[in-house]
Formats: structure tokens, C-alpha cells, sequence
């Protein structure tokens, strides 16, 4: 499991911060990069698992509450949207 630890916003902002004053180092440039790739991998994994708790459930005509299967499906087209955005 990926952490997005409070180290880790603070660097990402620090070079934010450094880019829009003075610039970035190529090494620095790379380094953004890569921790961008963690910070949004991280978020995905939390999304992931929070789509993964809900239950979808359907009543039937008796009123009887029964789970339901659409969950699979919403939660993958789900993670395929959040790609296509954070892509």
C-alpha cells in the first residue's frame, strides 16, 4: 500500500514552490515527477479501496433486501475513469 505521508506533500510542495521562484533542477525536475507518480498512485489506491467497501444492495418485490452483483463493474469503470483523468 502506497503512502501519501505528510513528508511526502511537503517535499511535492516544496518543489512546486521552487519551480514557480527559481526554477528546477533537471534532477529536481525527475524527482517531481516521480513523486507526483506516487501521490496520484496513492490516491487511486484509496479511491480503489473505497469503492471497494460500498455495497450495492436490491430489494425485492417481498421487501427483502438481497446483495447485488453491479458492484465488480461500477468499481472497475470507476478506477477506468479516475485513469483517464489522472492520466
Amino acid at each position: 500500500m502506497l503512502m501519501i505521508t505528510p513528508e511526502l506533500i511537503a517535499r511535492i510542495n516544496e518543489l512546486a514552490r521552487k519551480k514557480r521562484t527559481v526554477g528546477l533542477s533537471e534532477d529536481e525536475l525527475v524527482e517531481q515527477k516521480k513523486l507526483y507518480g506516487v501521490y496520484l498512485a496513492g490516491i487511486r489506491e484509496q479511491m480503489t479501496g473505497l469503492l471497494d467497501s460500498i455495497e450495492f444492495v436490491d430489494i425485492d418485490s417481498g421487501g427483502e433486501v438481497r446483495g447485488s452483483s453491479k458492484k465488480n463493474s461500477f468499481v472497475r469503470q470507476a478506477t477506468i475513469n479516475l485513469e483517464q483523468v489522472y492520466h
